[in-house]
C-alpha cells in the first residue's frame, strides 16, 4: 500500500524530476517510439494509392464487360486475385461458417475497465490527502519507504547486478529525513526517496515482462505436443458453384467486384454477408419448399432477349383481385411468405443460367404496372424489401429492368426508392408509358419472344409458329397503305400470321396467280380490325399453281403503326 500511495506523488513530482538529470537513459529511450510511428502511416498511404489507381482505371458502366479473365484490364485482374486470396484465407480459418463476433460485448467490457480505474483512483486519493494535511503521516511514509527499500535490492541480487550504488542513496535519504524536522526538507527527502525507490519497480517490471515473454514462448510449445492436424478448408458454394473452383467461380466473384466498383475489401465483405444471409434465410431448404402456385401467373419466365438473357415478367395488374391481394400482402406473415416465394423463384431461375465465362448469367425483368393497385403501403413495403434483398445478395444478376405502362404516380414512387439504389443499378432501369411500352420491349426483345399480351407473337400451347420462326417488323406511316407478298412457286400450303400493334387498320388478303389468264382468289375480305377484336390473325391457303399471297394493311389513322408478320410453306399431296 505504501507504494500505491507514493505513485500519485511521483506523478505529481514528475515535472520537477525532469530538471534533475538522474536518468539520462529515459530521455534517450523516448525518441525512438515517435520515429517508429510514421512507418505504418506510410504503409496506409501506399494502400490508399493502390485503391485510387484501381478506381481511376475502372471501366464505365456502359462499356461492354467480359467475364473472360484473360480479357480483363490489369487492375481488374489484380483485384480478382486479391479477392481470391482473401477468400482462401477465410476458408482456411473457417470464417464463413463461424458466427460473427458480437460487437455489444466489447462495449460492455469498456465500462468495467473504467469502473476499475475509478476505484483505483478513489483508493489512491484518500491515501494522498493525509500526506498533504499533516506532517506526521509523512514521517510514517518515510519509514515505510525504508522498510520496503531492501525488497528491490534482493531482486537485484537474484539478477546478479551490483546493488550497492543504489542502496546507500536510499539510506542517506532516510537519515536526512530523520535529522531534519523542517517541512520543506522532509518534502525534498520524500521526493528523493521516491526517485530512488522508483527505479527498482522498473527493474521488476522488466523481469515480469521477461517472465511473460518466456511463458508466452513456452505456451505455443504445448499445443505442438498435443497438436491435432488442422481441419481442411471449408467448402462454400453459392448458386451451386464453389467460391474457388474453376472459371465459373471467377464469373461469380466478378459479379461481386463489379457491384462494389472493384473495391476488393468491400466485395469480400459483401460475399461474407451474402453467405451468412443465405444460411440464415435457409436458401437450400427453400428450394424444395412448397409455397403454392397462386402467383404463377403474376411472376413468370418467358423467352429470352436479343442477347440471350432469360426474361422474367411481373404482372402487377393481377393484384386487383382483392382475394389475391389479401392473401399476398394482408399482414406481415403473408408478406414474408411472398418474399420467400419471390426468392425461391429467383433462385430456381438463377440455377438455370450458364456461368461459363462466355455464357449468359443475368436476367431481364419486365414489370407491367398497368392497372396496378397503386401505391398501397403493403406493396411499397414488399417492393422495397425485394429490391434491397436483390441488390445486397444478388449482384449483377439483372441485365435490364424494364418498367412498362408506367403511370405518373409510379415515377413518384421511383424517386422515393431511388436513393436506396446504387448508380450502377439505376443505370439498368428503363421506364416507359403505355404508348411506347411495346416499342421499348421490341428494342430489347424480339417480337417472336414477346408474349401476345405485351404486343408480341409468342403464345402458349401448340402453335403453327414457334420462337424459332423469325418475325418481320414494319412501321406503317400515318394515312398509308402497306402490302406484303408471299411468293408461291409450287403446289403447297401457305401459312401466315400477322399483327398490327394497336390495330385500328383495314386488313385484307388474296391469292394472285402467275398466269395472265388466271383469276385472283379472295382469302380474307377487307375489314376493319379494332384493337379489341383480335390480337393475332392466323390464316392459310392451299394452291395448286404458282402465284403469290398478297396482304393489304391500310392505316387511315394519324399515328404510326407497327406491323409484325411471318409465313411458311408446307408441301402437300393430293
Amino acid at each position: 500500500m505504501a507504494e500505491e500511495t507514493q505513485k500519485p506523488e511521483a506523478a505529481a513530482a514528475a515535472p520537477a524530476e525532469e530538471v534533475v538529470v538522474e536518468k539520462p537513459e529515459v530521455t534517450e529511450k523516448e525518441p525512438p517510439p515517435p520515429a517508429a510511428v510514421p512507418e505504418p502511416e506510410a504503409v496506409v498511404v501506399k494502400e490508399e494509392k493502390k485503391a485510387e489507381e484501381v478506381e481511376v482505371e475502372k471501366p464505365k458502366v456502359d462499356d461492354k464487360e467480359t467475364n473472360i479473365v484473360g480479357e480483363l484490364p490489369e487492375p481488374q485482374k489484380k483485384a480478382l486475385e486479391e479477392l481470391k486470396n482473401l477468400i482462401q484465407e477465410a476458408l482456411n480459418k473457417h470464417e464463413f461458417t463461424a458466427p460473427p463476433p458480437p460487437p455489444p460485448t466489447k462495449e460492455k467490457e469498456k465500462p468495467v475497465v473504467a469502473e476499475e480505474s475509478k476505484e483505483e483512483k478513489k483508493e489512491d486519493k484518500p491515501a494522498a490527502t493525509p500526506a498533504e494535511t499533516s506532517e506526521e503521516p509523512k514521517i510514517e511514509t518515510e519509514v515505510k519507504v525504508e522498510t520496503e527499500a531492501p525488497a528491490p535490492i534482493e531482486v537485484k541480487e537474484e539478477e546478479k547486478t551490483p546493488p550497492p550504488a543504489e542502496a546507500p542513496a536510499a539510506a542517506e535519504t532516510a537519515v536526512e529525513t530523520k535529522v531534519d524536522d523542517d517541512g520543506a526538507k522532509t518534502v525534498e527527502a520524500i521526493e528523493e526517496s521516491v526517485v530512488s525507490v522508483a527505479a527498482p519497480p522498473a527493474a521488476e517490471k522488466q523481469e515480469e515482462k521477461k517472465e511473460e515473454e518466456a511463458s508466452a514462448s513456452k505456451e505455443p510449445e504445448e499445443p505442438k505436443e498435443a497438436e491435432v492436424p488442422p481441419p481442411p478448408p471449408e467448402e462454400v458454394s453459392i448458386w451451386g458453384i464453389p467460391l474457388l473452383a474453376d472459371e465459373r467461380s471467377d464469373v461469380i466473384l466478378l459479379k461481386f467486384l463489379r457491384a462494389r466498383d472493384f473495391k476488393v475489401k468491400d466485395a469480400f465483405t459483401m460475399i461474407k454477408n451474402t453467405v451468412r444471409w443465405r444460411k440464415e434465410f435457409g436458401i437450400e431448404a427453400l428450394l424444395d419448399e412448397d409455397l403454392g402456385n397462386e402467383l404463377d401467373k403474376v411472376v413468370f419466365m418467358h423467352g429470352v432477349d436479343k442477347e440471350g438473357h432469360p426474361v422474367c415478367y411481373n404482372d402487377y395488374a393481377a393484384f386487383h383481385n382483392k382475394e389475391l391481394y389479401q392473401n399476398t400482402f394482408g399482414d406481415e406473415e403473408k408478406r414474408s411468405k411472398f418474399l420467400r416465394w419471390r426468392t425461391q423463384f429467383l433462385e430456381k431461375s438463377i440455377r438455370k443460367l450458364d456461368f461459363s465465362p462466355s455464357g449468359v448469367c443475368a436476367i431481364v425483368q419486365v414489370n407491367d404496372i398497368k392497372n396496378s393497385p397503386g401505391l398501397r403501403k403493403e406493396i411499397r413495403q414488399a417492393t422495397t424489401q425485394a429490391l434491397n434483398l436483390l441488390q445486397d445478395n444478388y449482384p449483377e444478376f439483372l441485365a435490364k429492368q424494364v418498367f412498362i405502362n408506367v403511370p405518373w404516380w409510379y415515377l413518384a414512387f421511383n424517386k422515393m426508392i431511388s436513393p436506396f439504389l446504387t448508380q450502377r443499378t439505376k443505370n439498368k432501369f428503363v421506364f416507359v408509358g403505355p404508348s411506347k411500352s411495346t416499342e421499348t420491349l421490341f428494342r430489347y426483345i424480339a417480337p417472336e419472344q414477346v408474349p401476345v399480351q405485351y404486343g408480341g407473337l409468342s403464345r402458349d400451347g401448340e402453335q403453327e409458329f414457334t420462337v424459332a420462326d423469325a418475325v418481320t417488323e414494319v412501321t406503317i406511316k400515318p394515312a398509308a397503305m402497306h402490302i406484303v407478298e408471299f411468293p408461291v412457286t409450287e403446289k403447297c400450303n401457305v401459312v401466315w400470321e400477322l399483327r398490327v400493334v394497336g390495330w385500328d387498320v383495314n386488313y385484307g388478303a388474296e391469292f394472285v396467280p402467275s398466269s395472265e389468264d388466271g383469276y385472283s382468289v379472295i382469302v380474307s375480305k377487307t375489314r376493319k380490325v379494332a384493337p379489341a377484336d383480335e390480337t393475332v390473325i392466323s390464316n392459310s391457303f392451299k394452291t395448286s399453281e404458282p402465284g403469290k399471297i398478297v396482304l393489304t394493311i391500310d392505316n387511315q389513322t394519324s399515328k404510326k403503326k407497327k406491323l409484325l408478320y411471318r409465313s411458311k410453306t408446307k408441301s402437300y399431296s393430293d
